[in-house]
Order: C-alpha cells, then structure tokens, then sequence
C-alpha cells in the first residue's frame, strides 16, 4: 500500500503547512484517517505508516475494523450518524462520538459506557448553518446541551463538530468554522472547558486550520475511492 502511506505523509505536510501559516504548531492539529468503506488492508498500512486515530461512519462496519485492530495502537473515532439503538455497542466499543447532538444520546451512551475503559470522548455537532433536515444542535440550544452534557459520569466533553454548507471561496469557507471557534470561546466564558474543534475535511482543512481546529477529516485523499 505505497500509495497510502505516501498520501499520509503528503497530507501531514500540507497540515503543518496550514497550521505554520495559522501561526500554529503541526502538532495543534490532529488527522483523524476517516475509513469507512475502505478495505482493512488500506487501514493496516496507514497504522504502519504512524497514523493511529481512525473515524467511521457506521457501526456494523466500524465494529469488525475494530476487532481486527485490537492489537494495535489505533483510537477510534464514531463520525456517524448515532441511532438510540445502537449507542450500547458504540459506548462499549469505540473511544470518540463526535456527533452528540441529544441529550438522550448522550445519556445512554454515558450510562452504557463500561467504568473499565475511562469515560468517553465527545463532542457536540453544531448545525452551525442552521441547514434544514440536517443533524446537529442548533446553536441557541448548545449552552443547555452542553452544561447538561458536562455533568454525565461517563462522559468527557471535549469540544464542538460542524459539517457546513459547501462553500468553494476561502473567505467564505473560513465564516462557518469561525462561528463554531466564538462559539466554543463563549461556552468558555461560561465556564465550560473544551479542547477540541472538529471541522475540515479535504476540500476546506486548510480554512478550517486557520480559524482554529484542532482535528480535520480526511478521507479519500488519503485512502484513495471508496469500495
């Protein structure tokens, strides 16, 4: 898998790139490897290659990724859409949710999160568009969300996620990424503490970086077409 492991490092270099140009160190940003649809062989060559956090958008998927990497040092990420019916697996299983936009989602997850593997990772999914029929909390609804969130036992808040509108103009691609920076500052001055800020994927990381993430998404670039 040459191609995989020269497209990860291709991309870390346009990564560090951004963030140098941010005025960021390269490790201020993180790559989360999103792998659904691609073969175990690619995912086992990007391991080879260093790359250790992984984000899949299904469950059934994602579980038999993560069975045949338990031997190795990979953190997976959920990216996907959460049905209720499905958080007990994805507690038991996986190390991040990234798409909590429920407070019941998040409260099942937190009580079916086994005490043995340290609370879980989580961030709440803006719809930061304010998009019609699409997932996420609006963002007059976030401070509730994530003051009730904060307080569930099993559960770490860590910070915000967005999936915006398309935009091909960087200034452009820079407002909705911007939106969910003040609005992770704000929950700051309200004393709610997060660290990360996932948002960007290969079309706008690099706008992304500059307002401010901390873990950009990227899949095909690095994997190459999905199966």
């Amino acid at each position: 898998m040459i191609g995989v492991t020269e497209n990860l490092r291709d991309i870390r270099d346009l990564l560090a790139f951004s963030a140098a140009e941010a005025e960021r160190t390269p490790d201020a940003v993180k790559l989360l490897a999103v792998s659904k649809k691609q073969p175990i062989e690619k995912i086992f060559a990007a391991i080879d290659a260093g790359q250790q956090d992984f984000g899949e958008n299904f469950v059934q998927e994602g579980l038999a990724k993560i069975d045949q990497t338990r031997d190795k040092d990979v953190v997976w990420h959920f990216i996907g859409h959460l049905q209720n019916n499905k958080t007990r697996v994805v507690a038991e299983n996986f190390d991040w949710v990234h798409t909590i936009d429920r407070l019941k989602t998040a409260r099942r997850l937190s009580q079916q999160r086994p005490e043995s593997l340290g609370p879980l990772n989580i961030c709440l999914q803006i719809n930061v568009d304010d998009e019609d029929g699409k997932s996420g909390v609006v963002i007059d609804a976030l401070p509730e969300l994530a003051a009730a969130c904060v307080d569930l036992p099993n559960l770490v808040l860590r910070g915000l996620m967005c999936l915006p509108a398309v935009r091909t103009e960087f200034s452009e691609q820079r407002k909705p990424f911007s939106k969910l920076r003040e609005l992770a500052q704000d929950l700051r001055a309200g004393g709610i503490d997060t660290d990360t800020l996932s948002m960007g994927m290969t079309a706008d990381y690099r706008a992304a970086i500059i307002e401010g993430a901390t873990i950009v998404r990227i899949g095909t670039a690095l994997f190459g077409r999905r199966d």
